[in-house]
Parts: C-alpha cells; sequence; structure tokens
C-alpha cells in the first residue's frame, strides 16, 4: 500500500519519536520538501549498537561524523575519530556562520549556535601534530603485528612462537628491536639449540620475519613501536565542564603506511574489548569510535583476523563501546560485520560504472522495505543528505528517510595551525606520552648493550615469568630440570606439539614423531591412540587436560583478547 506524503511524514515523525536523549541528525525530506516537524534522530542508548557511514566522496560523510561527535561530546560521551584530511580539526574552533547556513539549520528546525568543543589531538608515534601514541610490541601482539608485516598464515604461526619463546625467557619485547634482536639469536650459532627446542619455528621462516622487521624500521615504523605506550583508558576522559572528550587522532601519512594505521586502530579496540568491564544495555556509551576508512582493515585480511573483527564487534557493545564504520560503500565491509550495524546513514552513490551499479543494487538491497525508489533517491541526493534508518529503543528498525542533514557548531574544515599546536602544547598527556623511554628489555639483554638511563616507566607491562632467569648479557636458559641433558627428538616433538596447541588453541598439524625405547628412570609416553586409564593418575591427568584448556581460552579470549594482546593494569 502507497502511502499519502502526509501519511509518509506521519510514520518517519512517529518512527524516530524517541522517549529517551537522541543525536539530531537531520529532518525528512519527502516529495522534495523539507518537513522540520519530521526529525530524525539517533537513539543515544542504540549507539553500542554500531553503526554504518558510506557515500561517495565528496557527499558529506566527514560533515555527517562532525554532526553526531559534536552532539556526542555535549552529552558527555568521549569519541575517537581519525583525521585523514586535516578537517576535523575544524572542531576546536567556532563557526563563523553565514546567511546561507543560518537558512539551512532553520530549514531542517536545527537550533544552531556557534560552539567549539573540548578536542585532544594525537599522532601515531609523534608523525605529525599531537601527543605521541606508541605501542610495546608485546602488547600488540602477533596476530595484529602479522597483519602489518602481510605475513602468511604459517609465517603468522612461527611469529607467534617467537612471542611464547620471548616470554618464556623473561625478554620483554618493547620495539621493534627488541623483536630483532631475539629473532637474531634465534637463528645465531648461539641460538640454535633454543631453536630447535622451539620446534614449529625453521631458521628459513624466522629469517623471512627478520626481513619483514627490517624493512619496517627502514619505513619508519620504529617510532610507533615502543615506550611510553598508550593507555587506552585516556579516550574515555571527560572535560571539566561534563562534554566528552574528543580524542582526534591525526593521519597525514595514511597512503605511505595504510596496514599500520586500520590494524592500529583494531588494537585501540580489541586493547577496549579486553579490558573494559561489562556494563550490559546502559543509557548512553562509554566511548563511540569512528573507524574512517574502512576499507583498508578488511583489505587482504586472513580468514582468522575477519572472525576477530566479527566477534569483537558483536560483543564490545556490552562494554558499553559504539563502532561506526567510515567507507564508501557498504560493501567494503564483510557480511559477518555489516549484519552487526543497526544504524544506517547512506550518503549518495555513483552509478558511473557497471560495478558501481552492482554496488547501488546490493545497497539497496540491506535497507528496509520503504516509500522511497531507493535507487533514484541514492544516486540523485545531494551533499549533506543521506537515507537514514536506525535502531529505535524496543530494537526494531525505524522507517527509512531520505533526510537533510544538520551543520554543526564548529567550522568545516581546518583549524589554523596555531590553535591546534597551541592545544596540543597545553594537554595533560603531553608530558606521560611524549618523552621517548627506552627501558631495559630484550635487545639489551641478547646483546650486553648497557642499560639505558632512561627510567623504566611504572614496569606494568614488563615479563615476570618465574621459570626462567637472564643473566645480563647473555643468552637465555631454561630454568627446567631436563634444560642440563638433550632432550630427544620425541621430546622435542611432544613438546613443540603442546607448544602450539596451546598457543594456537588448535590441534596441532605436526606429525608424531615415533616414541623413543622406554627409559626406566623416566614415566613411559603414552601414545595418542592408547586406551583411557583409570585411577587417581588419570584423574590427575583429566584434571590437568582441563586446566590446560581452560587457561586456554581464558588466555587467548580474556587475557590477551582476541588479537593476542597483553593484559596492562588500568585506571578504570
Amino acid at each position: 500500500m502507497v502511502r499519502t506524503p502526509a501519511e509518509h511524514v506521519a510514520a518517519i515523525r512517529q518512527g524516530y519519536g524517541f522517549d529517551g536523549p537522541a543525536i539530531q541528525l537531520g529532518a525528512a525530506l519527502v516529495d522534495g520538501a523539507v518537513h522540520p516537524d519530521a526529525a530524525v534522530r539517533l537513539p543515544l542508548a542504540m549507539m553500542n549498537r554500531h553503526g554504518l557511514i558510506s557515500g561517495a566522496t565528496g557527499t558529506g560523510k566527514t560533515i555527517t561524523l562532525q554532526v553526531i561527535a559534536e552532539q556526542l561530546s555535549a552529552h558527555g560521551v568521549p569519541v575517537f575519530l581519525a583525521d585523514i584530511k586535516g578537517d576535523l580539526t575544524g572542531l576546536s574552533t567556532p563557526s563563523a556562520g553565514s546567511t546561507k547556513l543560518a537558512e539551512r539549520t532553520a530549514a531542517v528546525g536545527q537550533d544552531w549556535k556557534p560552539a567549539a568543543y573540548p578536542v585532544e589531538y594525537l599522532s601515531l608515534g609523534g608523525d605529525g601534530t599531537g601527543v605521541p601514541v606508541r605501542a610495546r610490541i608485546s602488547d600488540f601482539g602477533p596476530l595484529l603485528l602479522s597483519r602489518v608485516m602481510e605475513l602468511n598464515e604459517t609465517q603468522e604461526s612461527s611469529l607467534q612462537l617467537v612471542f611464547y619463546y620471548a616470554d618464556k625467557n623473561d625478554l620483554e619485547l618493547y620495539n621493534l628491536a627488541d623483536l630483532r634482536a631475539v629473532i637474531q639469536f634465534l637463528v645465531s650459532d648461539e641460538g640454535k639449540a633454543a631453536l630447535e627446542n622451539l620446534g614449529g619455528l625453521s631458521k628459513a621462516t624466522a629469517g623471512v620475519i627478520l626481513r619483514e622487521l627490517v624493512s619496517l624500521e627502514a619505513q619508519g615504523m620504529d617510532a610507533f613501536f615502543g615506550e611510553t605506550e598508550f593507555d587506552t583508558a585516556e579516550l574515555l576522559r571527560t572535560a571539566a565542564d561534563g562534554r566528552g572528550i574528543i580524542s582526534c587522532l591525526e593521519l597525514s601519512s595514511l597512503q605511505q603506511r595504510p596496514l599500520l594505521f586500520s590494524t592500529f586502530m583494531m588494537w585501540l579496540i580489541a586493547d577496549l574489548f579486553a579490558e573494559l568491564p561489562e556494563v550490559g544495555d546502559a543509557a548512553q556509551p562509554k566511548l563511540v569510535f569512528f573507524l574512517d576508512e574502512a576499507h583498508l582493515l578488511f583489505r587482504d585480511a586472513s580468514k582468522a583476523f575477519l572472525q576477530s573483527i566479527a566477534t569483537t564487534v558483536r560483543l564490545i557493545r556490552s562494554k558499553g563501546v559504539g563502532i561506526f564504520f567510515v567507507t564508501q560503500t557498504p560493501r567494503d565491509v564483510p557480511s559477518d560485520v555489516l549484519g552487526q550495524l543497526a544504524n544506517r546513514v547512506q550518503h549518495a552513490l555513483r552509478a558511473f560504472t557497471p560495478e558501481d551499479a552492482k554496488a547501488l543494487k546490493s545497497t539497496v538491497s540491506t535497507f528496509p522495505v520503504s516509500d522511497y525508489d531507493l535507487e533514484e533517491v541514492l544516486t540523485s541526493a545531494g551533499i549533506g543528505e543521506a537515507v537514514v534508518t536506525v535502531m529505535n529503543e524496543q530494537g526494531v528498525p525505524t522507517p527509512v528517510a531520505w533526510t537533510r542533514l544538520c551543520s554543526p557548531g564548529s567550522t568545516m574544515g581546518p583549524s589554523s595551525a596555531a590553535t591546534v599546536q597551541a592545544i596540543v602544547d597545553g594537554s595533560s598527556l603531553m608530558p606521560v606520552y611524549g618523552p621517548v623511554v627506552d627501558s631495559r628489555s630484550a635487545f639489551e639483554k641478547l646483546t650486553g648493550a648497557p642499560v639505558p638511563a632512561s627510567p623504566e616507566p611504572g614496569g606494568s607491562g614488563n615479563y615476570t615469568s618465574p621459570e626462567s632467569t637472564t643473566a645480563e648479557g647473555s643468552a637465555p636458559q631454561s630454568a627446567s630440570p631436563q634444560a642440563a641433558a638433550p632432550p630427544s627428538a620425541a621430546d622435542i616433538d611432544a613438546e613443540a606439539r603442546r607448544i602450539e596447541e596451546t598457543i594456537l588453541g588448535r590441534p596441532s598439524t605436526r606429525p608424531a614423531t615415533p616414541a623413543p625405547p622406554v627409559d626406566s628412570s623416566r614415566p613411559a609416553p603414552v601414545p595418542d591412540n592408547a586406551p583411557p586409564q583409570t585411577g587417581r593418575g588419570a584423574d590427575n591427568d583429566a584434571l590437568k587436560d582441563m586446566a590446560l584448556q581452560t587457561a586456554s581460552v581464558l588466555g587467548r579470549e580474556l587475557m590477551r583478547g582476541l588479537f593476542g594482546t597483553r593484559r596492562r593494569r588500568r585506571r578504570w
């Protein structure tokens, strides 16, 4: 049944008439006319159901992001966003206004006022204007680092074993030099025995990883990995007046390092996921995270990486974090993730090529049935207009609304360089994260280099393995009772299988080595196909197996998060 224009407007007005606080997106367009009495809004309580802001280049995605970020801040919700072109620095400067702007805001029923917002400017490793953001290699984790290095699955598994070896032997991995030192030790004559004992890591694969590390250093990425590591708790702060602080990450060198950017964004999300407590359905989110250029995150990603992203997005909403993906078309986002994005703001799409036409049809098919001809609307919508549907407070999608969007109260464009620099210089975070700290770690321990003069900050990320000790300037030695005697091939194989299954969380792919002759001084090995044992010994073995499986799951999924990041001491 086709509605009349009046009925259509009434349906939109009713569909977006929420009881609780909401973000005002704009006013509905029906038959080419703006209806300010039919406000299109997004419930604050539903922001943690995630969302998608998409559209062709130049259709207004950045301004939409700015409008939403301003209102979230005004409601006391912290925001994280990435500034690709430098335009979002305008959040720090009130808009000058104009006659044209006044006419537009009045037409959509917006109570517009010029305003500046509390912004914290960040930069990856100090590359740009902002508080430097760094991460320790150990806290970044092997899976995310493999993504940056573009390793295949075999090399990724081998890198996880290197992390395991460093952890087991009290070798702190803070920067690229530390990881390089560990791998160089393992492939050296001195570390040959350690490499053999590790099992699943071949010398050739270690060499490939080592070459990739050297390449990262040549690209200047060593500035990002190190100390003092950025604490993601800083993203949850509010200003003295109660407004949420907008953390704005400058990405001036995005095109040179797209994988580092996208993977770093996922590290932030994974770190928040691993550490934030459960809050359930809160009245408003703790943080809303805008992931711009989202297609970079999924490009050429492994199946395991995509599964981890989908799981993180699904579970992090119960911790009060909303994630909005910003990209050109919904096709840039895998279906497992796209299906979890309940709030949609779709700007205009272009259909200049057959591929564009296919993308247009695919996008239209993801929206609820509406009274609009969405193919026509999405190809004819003007700048600052979008097709919107969100989740209402009862968890039901709202009617599709062609919307003329509100305008930001801050400047639509960059603030002056002096304004941004003054904010950075006055930031309370700069004294904490500005200085580069070089603590004693794997590089110093393995090479015998003198202990750095800079003090170690807090020690919250240090390894404290009671199973091994390392003398300064010497190779790490295992404290295991069997370390004195050379292990047999079967011992090495069994240990390699155990490490692989524990760390990688799946059955070992290594072929089993035949068991050696029974030694009366040692317990006889139990073959994989042996019949089940009974008695107290079997019970102990079963308990040990259960404890190992539980520890593996908890360590992999909770303590280290879905991406292998390390747990750190938090302020929340």
